[in-house]
């Protein structure tokens, strides 16, 4: 392979767990600058040379951060969502988009039912009220709802939804779905809209790409079918769901629970719900295990290498 143009890695500070390897095969650049004149600046200086970003993190990759690149052709998200790139101006330029594909599947499954274990059960809540001596002193404590049985419906049937399907079937759940399209090997109750997947279940689970369509696809209504009893489980984007409604129907009881993993402004969460017993929150760390980042760091390494090298990339983003 010819000697490789620069490879500019944007990311946090802490977020440190690429560096090594990508250094090892690249030339690279690394920038975690948190206002946008430095970053400008950086960006000045080696703009002709940069034919690969790797995103890691939620930075915006923008129009007018891709007008400081003159040379790019490669974005290699370590996320699996792309709602903080323009694809569009991708697109326009010729630059070619990857995401992390299937590396957090099984993490983010996982993750899934857990949360929806830990509210059911209400185990955070039992582990405060260990610790806090209320066993001691009261004796009894609330009980929790089995899972078993349960008519959960999930909201994206990809691979994340289809690995969580696969972990609730053995729970005697039965699962029904709705996604861009009915696939016809899957033998779930299919669902064409939000609403009515809602109304017919106990659970909805969220774990599909946020976009300009599924952005707020669950909102006031949906929370309403789903009904005074149902949980929202949501494991995808927090733009997934109107979350100053879903705060009303929390606090208001239209619907009975919900444990969450992401959040629209985040790190920011509303305080409404800090003080509320029927939320399990989480700080969006479905993805975080060693195993999920080494699965996308040799991801992120593959596109590089294959995009290098002219070969097929590994896990592309559609443009259109």
């Amino acid at each position: 392979m010819a000697e490789s143009p620069l490879v500019l890695v944007q990311r946090p500070p802490t977020f440190d767990f690429m560096d090594e390897l990508l250094s090892r095969n690249f030339p690279v650049l690394t920038t975690h600058h948190t206002s946008s004149a430095p970053l400008l600046v950086f960006l000045s200086r080696h703009a002709s040379s940069v034919r690969a970003v790797v995103s890691i993190g939620r930075f915006k990759i923008d129009a007018d951060f891709l007008s400081h690149l003159p040379s790019l052709r490669l974005i290699v998200c370590t996320s699996v969502g792309t709602d903080h790139v323009d694809l569009p101006e991708c697109k326009r330029r010729g630059i070619a988009v990857t995401n992390a594909g299937e590396a957090y599947s099984e993490d983010v499954a996982d993750y899934a039912v857990g949360l929806l274990i830990s509210f059911l059960r209400r185990i955070p809540a039992a582990d405060r009220y260990v610790k806090s001596g209320q066993w001691a002193k009261c004796g009894e404590f609330k009980l929790g709802i089995k899972l078993s049985g349960k008519r959960v419906g999930i909201l994206g049937l990809g691979s994340i939804g289809s690995l969580i399907a696969k972990r609730l079937e053995p729970f005697g759940c039965i699962i029904s779905y709705n996604s861009t399209c009915q696939k016809q090997s899957i033998p779930y109750l299919y669902y064409p809209d939000v609403v009515s997947l809602a109304a017919n279940n106990d659970v909805i689970i969220l774990c599909c790409a946020l976009n300009d369509q599924t952005r707020h696809i669950v909102n006031r209504e949906v929370m309403e079918s789903l009904g005074r009893n149902g949980i929202i489980i949501n494991v995808g984007r927090g733009g997934l769901i109107d979350e100053k409604e879903m705060v009303k129907c929390l606090v208001d009881g239209v619907i009975g629970g919900a444990g969450l993993d992401a959040f629209e402004k985040e790190p920011g969460v509303p305080v409404e719900l800090f003080g509320l017993d029927n939320v399990v929150l989480s700080p969006h760390s479905a993805v975080a295990t060693p195993g999920s980042l080494d699965n996308v760091v040799q991801l992120a390494l593959a596109n590089l290498k294959a995009f290098f090298s002219n070969q097929p990339l590994i896990s592309p983003v559609r443009l259109n």
